[in-house]
């Protein structure tokens, strides 16, 4: 071990400094030690000079700053690289865009509890909502990631930049995540919410195993695929939310004209969302023979279809409003706020090249953004 011995410039005499004093020649022979992380064991053999000759370390305190920068590993980029990558690939793995969804859901649901039963809240339900919408969380990982694994394949034509098709997560891996995920959630939801919401809970699980797995796999029937999509998230999501909600605050359950719309506006909508998922599939589907609505009618009918079913919910809740009991809704904000987002469809559709890859994903896409948005708008109904 080599101590660092400061000697002040100004107690040398200039011709001494043609010879290299006993500082030099230490921090010249720990400099030939270090490799790879050499720039930064440099920089902590400076400071910690400096800091003992302002007088902030003790001769005892400094030896031991000197062996403590030489004996710990300090990662290189690529390992720190590598970590990135590997947490970038779990969150692409994770599916962000359904995840903003469920998280909007979530919150969505639980205001309008509380908005609905003008109950106090209470300090000690954070916690317990928090752990609500971290099961959330993971029964939509579990979900996508089980797709993902039996979809690897189709993924490589369809989906190349998702984790797997491009080789950046092993199946083992997967397995692992979405399995922790599984454990997780159900471990939260069986101890802090009711047996009713757990059944719900574990329906949802099982829906999204059917869907994707063999030899059940749904996504082959067009019609149980798209019913099941819309049951987990178009009626479990928003009724288990507000029902779990109202639960924890002692507030019987009651079906107020906001939830029942929702609830049946999401139904649709979360259809709508099953028949356009498959539009940007259509090439991986027909080469390995998944029967998909979208694969028979093709990306221009198919889209079309889309609009349509999407544009009658929209009627839906225009005549909703219209039909509602005076007061139990705002019905200029619903029926404006809807006719918006009529108009915005509009040219979405408008703005689509059916014959165009991108165009297909950003319709895709904005289709996910009308949705979103329905949970704002809900918010003010």
């Amino acid at each position: 071990m080599h101590r660092i011995t400061y000697v002040p410039v100004s107690h040398c005499a200039p011709a001494a400094r043609a010879l290299p004093t006993q500082s030099e020649r230490c921090c010249d022979f720990s400099s030939k030690r270090v490799s790879g992380t050499a720039a930064r064991t440099r920089i902590v053999l400076r400071r910690t000079a400096s800091s003992a000759a302002s007088g902030d370390l003790s001769p005892e305190q400094r030896e031991q700053t000197v062996a403590s920068s030489e004996s710990t590993p300090v990662p290189s980029e690529p390992e720190i690289q590598r970590k990135r990558d590997k947490l970038a690939s779990i969150y692409k793995f994770t599916r962000p865009h359904t995840i903003r969804g469920t998280i909007l859901g979530a919150f969505a649901g639980c205001v309008r509890a509380l908005m609905d039963s003008k109950a106090p809240i209470r300090m000690e339900l954070v916690p317990r909502a928090l752990l609500g919408v971290v099961a959330l969380l993971t029964a939509n990982a579990f979900i996508v990631g089980i797709n993902q694994i039996y979809d690897v394949s189709i993924d490589r034509v369809n989906k190349p930049f998702l984790p797997m098709a491009a080789g950046k997560m092993s199946a083992r891996t997967a397995w692992v995540f979405i399995i922790s995920c599984l454990v997780l959630g159900l471990v939260i939801v069986r101890s802090t919410f009711s047996p009713l919401i757990f059944g719900l809970y574990v329906f949802g699980l099982v829906v999204g195993f059917l869907y994707s797995v063999p030899p059940f796999r749904l996504k082959r029937y067009p019609v149980a695929a798209a019913l099941s999509i819309s049951c987990a998230r178009g009626f479990l999501l928003n009724f288990g939310v507000y029902h779990a909600t109202r639960a924890a605050l002692n507030v019987p359950f009651v079906w107020s004209p906001q939830i029942t719309f929702l609830a049946c506006f999401m139904i649709v909508f979360s259809l709508v969302i099953a028949l356009a998922k498959d539009i940007p599939d259509i090439a991986g589907d027909k080469m390995y023979k998944v029967n998909t609505f979208a694969t028979r009618l093709g990306a221009e009918k198919m889209s079309n279809l889309v609009t349509a079913v999407l544009l009658g919910n929209y009627v839906f809740a225009l005549v909703f409003a219209f039909l509602a009991r005076a007061g139990s809704i705002r019905k200029p904000v619903m029926a404006l706020g809807h006719l918006a987002l009529a108009i915005w469809l509009g040219n979405i559709r408008q703005e689509l090249d059916a014959s165009d890859s991108e165009s297909i994903k950003r319709f895709y896409k904005n289709i996910w953004n009308l949705f979103y948005s329905e949970y704002a708008l809900f918010l003010l109904i």
